[in-house]
């Protein structure tokens, strides 16, 4: 891999144009309520309301459509907890191919469901003690298949920043923007499109407190590692950031916010109960940084990645009640 990804807003650009009439494009949010709450005017990229309930079908389909014939003719591998599987899955059944999905055994049943349900097989692993990345490389492999990773990918990073590429083109100019940061492809991407077009935005990521890889490795100058995580935000526990998506948020990412399990819960209440929408907790992160002052310095006019809404009645129940 490089150790400087070349990745510029003409590849988001090219991206949006393959993702045109196939993804959504998805609202942007408004609330007085929530502007008077942070102190900020905030536009909210509801990407609960893409194809597959996550920004992931981006990427996901972004990368695929660019595989020569023969190699998509033989299927696709990936690997992931969820929203990445079913995103795959789905780029697979568009693209008229299969595909077979590595997944945590304790992975949200919604998610795995939903995954077997666009067409894919699902292989199981345990992502306590084995390797994730190591095991789905050696299933692509064996089996001959197109792998493509849930992050560490130019075309999916490309595929990703088409988000902040939509909301940019409706909101003009923002102050900041503040994205969820699990192995680092949304913000990636999205930084890649925001800077480029307004270069003095504030790109804040946002992280679970168990999950701070990522923050420890830019205030390091370098990847760490950490034990694999135990957050209600499942779609952002990892123990490390990618190599890819690292090398691009070291230079374009300005601060990494951290935010614990109760104060994403509490975002997920505000999503629901005032917004009317909802948000799994990997895609309330940003929102719950912004209602507990997590964010310093917030300024005037800010825009967030609400990046998903996948998650089942009984579990949003259970985490919401009380």
């Amino acid at each position: 891999m490089p150790a400087e990804p070349h990745l510029t807003l003409d590849d988001v650009r090219a991206a949006a144009a393959r993702l045109d009439g196939v993804a959504h494009r998805t609202p942007v949010l408004t609330s007085r309520t929530l502007n008077a709450r942070v102190g900020a005017q905030v536009f909210i990229k509801c990407e609960n309301f893409q194809r597959v309930g996550a920004f992931k079908f981006r990427g996901a389909y972004n990368a695929a459509a660019q595989l020569p014939p023969d190699r998509l003719a033989k299927g696709i591998a990936a690997f992931s907890s969820g929203n990445h599987a079913q995103a795959v899955a789905l780029a697979a059944r568009e693209l008229g191919t299969t595909a077979v999905i590595l997944m945590p055994e304790d992975a949200p049943r919604s998610k795995m469901e939903a995954t077997l349900g666009y067409g894919a097989e699902v292989v199981t692993y345990d992502r306590y003690t084995e390797e994730r990345g190591a095991l789905g490389e050696g299933l692509a492999k064996d089996r001959g298949l197109a792998l493509i990773p849930p992050y560490d990918h130019l075309d999916v990073i490309a595929g990703q920043g088409t988000a902040a590429l939509e909301l940019l083109e409706e909101t003009g100019e923002l102050d900041a923007l503040v994205v969820p940061v699990g192995g680092g492809g949304l913000i990636a991407g999205s930084a890649v499109a925001a800077k480029a077009l307004h270069p003095a935005v504030r790109m804040i990521g946002v992280e679970p407190e168990a999950g701070d890889d990522t923050k420890r490795s830019l205030e390091s100058g370098e990847r760490v590692t950490i034990p694999v995580p135990r957050s209600i935000a499942d779609g952002q526990v990892l123990p490390s950031p990618g190599e890819i998506t690292f090398a691009l948020n070291q230079r374009l990412v300005d601060a990494i916010a951290l935010v614990s399990d109760e104060e994403i819960v509490e975002a997920m209440r505000f999503a629901f109960e005032r917004l009317r929408i909802v948000l799994e907790p990997s895609g309330a992160t940003p929102l719950a940084a912004l209602l507990s002052g997590r964010v310093e310095n917030l300024p005037p006019r800010v825009g967030v990645i609400a990046s998903g809404g996948n998650i089942d009645t009984r579990r949003f129940a259970e985490l919401t009640a009380g």
